[in-house]
Parts: C-alpha cells; sequence; structure tokens
C-alpha cells in the first residue's frame, strides 16, 4: 500500500510538470513536489540499509537553494514582463 502511494506520487508530481506548463509558479511547485518526493525515497532508502543521515541534509540544503533561486528568478521575471507566463519569455528561447 506504502509504495503503491509512494509510485503514484511521483507519477502524479511528471504529470503535473508535462501538462501544468503554462505558468512557471506551478512548473516550480511541481518541482518541489518532485524534489520532496526524491528525499521521500533517499530517506527510505537510508532507513531500509541503516545508513547515517547526513547526505539527507545535504540534499534537503540543495534543494532549499534551488527553490530560493527558481523563486528568484520568478520575481525577476514577473517584474520585467508582467505576467508569470512560461510562453512569453522569449530571452528563455
Amino acid at each position: 500500500m506504502m509504495m503503491n502511494m509512494f509510485f503514484y506520487m511521483g507519477l502524479v508530481s511528471l504529470i503535473v510538470l508535462t501538462l501544468n506548463s503554462k505558468h512557471l509558479l506551478l512548473m516550480l511547485m511541481s518541482l518541489e513536489f518532485l524534489v520532496v518526493y526524491i528525499y521521500f525515497g533517499l530517506f527510505i532508502m537510508m532507513i531500509y540499509m541503516n545508513y547515517e543521515y547526513y547526505f539527507g541534509m545535504i540534499f534537503l540544503t540543495m534543494s532549499v537553494c534551488e527553490g530560493t533561486l527558481g523563486l528568484s528568478i520568478l520575481v525577476s521575471l514577473i517584474r520585467s514582463y508582467g505576467n508569470d507566463y512560461f510562453q512569453s519569455f522569449n530571452i528563455l528561447w
């Protein structure tokens, strides 16, 4: 039961990432959900193998930095263009 829920959580995050590509904020939120999915899998693996949890803390630190960078890029693009539509950013293409 738990493994099915874990698999569906990752599948839903990938589907949301591919289908909701209109707004940059929704894409960033689905990426953060995917990072939580990866962290949960990493944590389960560390419990199962009796490893130390230091790598989990490093992973969380890097994911927080990634989220902060994405949010700052989102604020910068909204100030420049006035919206968060992903298709209106000509500088990215």
